[in-house]
């Protein structure tokens, strides 16, 4: 078949006898053989096994394990940096197009940090097979494909050595490196087993993944230290922070920018986690201003809480958006930022944020589609989008970080 454009999630959109296929492992202008993978009764999934004509923004992918049938992380190795980029802006211009009518011309963003798009993530969960080795989910599936290094982990993830050991009784483990020099290594046991931890290749704090967020150390703190501007955060275990080590400031940055906070100002910080979006906009309002954040993980609102110690200004609590901005009673802002999960905010998030009446709201967000989405209903409450900008915060894969800044007409 003759690949056509990308779609969202990594594929490519094909046609095969008249029916959709989505074609992983290829790009666009190519003539491939496909293996179907998957078929549903309105499209098939494939891999592209064999290259016929190659796109010239093809390359060899640097690491062996990224391919069919081999581990699921990455989806654009066998792109060049640059494609890899215009594909992902290709995907959220057609995402904004297609989901909130919006026409923008938009450019993905090179985050400081990893040059050669390796190197860089500096959180890695390694999932573990039956015998404790470990590696990655191959690409919708259960099965894991077992590796001995990852290229795109940072060098100090890599420094802990974990893919060289078997971690009998885990179900799977995460290795951390913060920007502040800590290692921590998160450990998920199978029900009922225990699991031994080897003498790892660099040091490192052990904690015991308990569910639901909450981790126990079972040697050193847990707790870890990042650096954003000129600012520590501490967060503790598998806590939330950007895995890419240039784009907590980098986003912070934008963000700022957009939201133009001034003395004496009233922020609202939606899905705060451990307060970097809250600590600039408590430093840029001042004693005479407000900054009041929200936050659903407990670990998560402790952190904060302690990285603002210093700024009287700003108050976390512990709620879900949906709820706690009635339960505490907030009936205005002059500035929202909202940093939700995947999934975005939803309609009747929107709708409450916009109540608000804020004159700015900044959206930042790590899914186009659903971004697209809350634009549209943002747009039909009075606050269309004003600006936007795309960075590449996950070399290698279909992910792109959005930030979005929408002005009350």
């Amino acid at each position: 078949m003759t690949v056509g454009p990308v779609a969202h999630g990594g594929w490519c959109v094909a046609r095969h006898e008249g029916r959709v296929v989505f074609v992983r492992h290829a790009l666009p202008g190519e003539r491939v053989i496909a293996d179907i993978t998957e078929e549903t009764s309105r499209f098939l999934r494939a891999d592209a096994v064999e290259i016929l004509e190659a796109s010239p923004d093809r390359v060899v992918p640097p690491c062996p394990y990224a391919g069919p049938g081999l581990c699921g992380g990455c989806d654009w190795q066998h792109a060049t940096l640059e494609a890899q980029r215009r594909l992902k802006a290709q995907v959220v211009a057609e995402q904004l197009h297609r989901l909130a009518g919006i026409e923008r011309e938009v450019v993905v963003e090179e985050v400081p940090g990893a040059k050669d798009g390796l190197g860089w993530r500096t959180r890695v969960q390694f999932a573990a097979n039956p015998t404790g080795e470990l590696g990655f989910r191959k690409h919708r599936s259960h099965d894991i494909q077992v590796v001995d290094a990852c290229l795109i982990a940072h060098p100090e993830v890599e420094a802990v050595g974990a893919e060289s050991y078997d971690w009998p009784g885990a179900s799977g483990i995460e290795v951390i490196a913060s920007s502040g020099g800590d290692r921590a290594v998160v450990v998920t046991p199978r029900p009922r087993r225990t699991v031994t931890v080897p003498d790892l290749d660099a040091p490192a704090s052990i904690l015991l993944n308990q569910g639901k967020g909450r981790t126990v150390p079972r040697r050193g703190s847990g707790v870890l230290h990042e650096q954003a501007g000129d600012r520590e955060f501490r967060v503790a275990g598998s806590g939330f922070w950007q895995v890419h080590p240039g784009a907590a400031e980098t986003l912070l940055d934008v963000v700022l920018d957009y939201a133009r906070p001034e003395p004496g100002e009233w922020a609202l910080d939606l899905y705060c986690g451990v307060g970097l979006f809250a600590a600039g906009l408590a430093e840029a309002v001042g004693e005479e201003g407000a900054v009041f954040g929200l936050e659903s993980e407990a670990a998560a609102v402790r952190d904060a809480r302690a990285n603002l110690r210093d700024l009287p200004q700003a108050q976390v609590e512990r709620g879900r958006v949906e709820e706690a901005l009635d339960r505490f009673q907030i009936e205005r802002a002059d500035v929202v930022v909202a940093d939700p999960p995947r999934a975005g905010l939803g309609r009747e998030v929107v709708e409450r944020i916009c109540s608000l009446e804020a004159s700015r709201i900044v959206y930042v967000s790590c899914d186009p589609a659903t971004l697209a989405r809350d634009l549209a209903w943002f747009a039909e409450r009075g606050y269309p989008l004003a600006e936007l900008r795309a960075f590449d915060a996950f070399p290698m894969t279909h992910h792109v970080e959005c930030v979005a800044l929408l002005v009350r007409e």
